[in-house]
């Protein structure tokens, strides 16, 4: 008898599934009882099977959403000191949370079964990841156009590091307490609302009088970064979305 211990992960989970709805068979298992004792016998591994493999996607979509807190808050710092260094550190973060979303990628898939859809999973990775993208392209912008920071873009990017401090907690919660993960994913799409208000503020005094040729291209400047900030808060409202979407399915 082959013991359920030596099985590969992936064998070893269709195999249960399969002895979950197949009737005993001749030249099988001879008896139904005998096939309740093999079905108990494998479940407690198999339990374990579940449960680590459930970990390792809780444990790196939690790594994303921190690492891109951790980015956002130096995008933060980079509005308020303008200094290369942080820009640098920034892009370390960034390329940091790419190889996290690689691995998260890699796992999903060589894995049959998954905490929850894998295409929440893979979605929700992805929102994560391209709110620190922007934030990085953000501050790579702004030093190839040698635009400064405006009040405009210091009170969008609080507002991001909330929402995505907001998007951190939520995925934290969205385990144990589901009910709690939904309160931080919709308080993060309340910060996104105010940074829609905050742009628009932005792009109306942005084309306020243009005076010659100059305001013109510094005025298309200030576009393309505002919208830049614009689309990390769009994803951080999708990251969201996807939360409150997996709390449903489980619940």
């Amino acid at each position: 008898m082959i013991s359920p211990l030596n099985l590969s992960g992936e064998i070893f989970a269709r195999l249960y599934l399969e002895l979950k709805i197949l009737n005993a068979r001749d030249g099988m298992i001879e008896k139904p009882r005998d096939h309740d004792i093999f079905c108990r016998l494998i479940e407690v591994p198999m339990f374990r099977f579940f449960k680590k493999r459930e970990e390792v996607f809780n444990k790196l979509i939690q790594e994303q959403a921190s690492i891109t807190y951790d980015g956002v808050k130096l995008l933060v710092k980079y509005f308020e000191t303008q200094d290369s260094e942080i820009a640098e550190q920034l892009s370390l973060k960034e390329k940091e949370a790419d190889e996290v979303r690689r691995i998260l990628i890699d796992e999903l898939n060589r894995t049959f079964v998954t905490p929850f859809d894998r295409e929440d999973i893979f979605s929700l990775s992805r929102s994560i990841d391209d709110v620190i993208d922007y934030a990085d392209s953000t501050v790579s912008e702004m030093v190839v156009l040698k635009v400064k920071p405006t009040p405009y873009m210091q009170r969008i990017a609080t507002l991001l590091k909330d929402a995505a401090y907001e998007i951190y907690q939520a995925v934290q919660r969205l385990q144990k307490n589901p009910s709690v993960a939904i309160d931080h994913a919709q308080r993060a799409k309340a910060l996104e609302n105010r940074v829609e208000g905050v742009y628009r503020e932005a792009i109306a005094d942005l084309f306020t009088g243009p005076e010659d040729v100059h305001h013109v291209v510094e005025m298309l400047k200030l576009r393309e970064v505002y919208r830049h900030l614009s689309n990390a808060a769009d994803r951080g409202d999708e990251a969201g979305n996807i939360i409150a979407d997996i709390v449903v399915k489980k619940t």
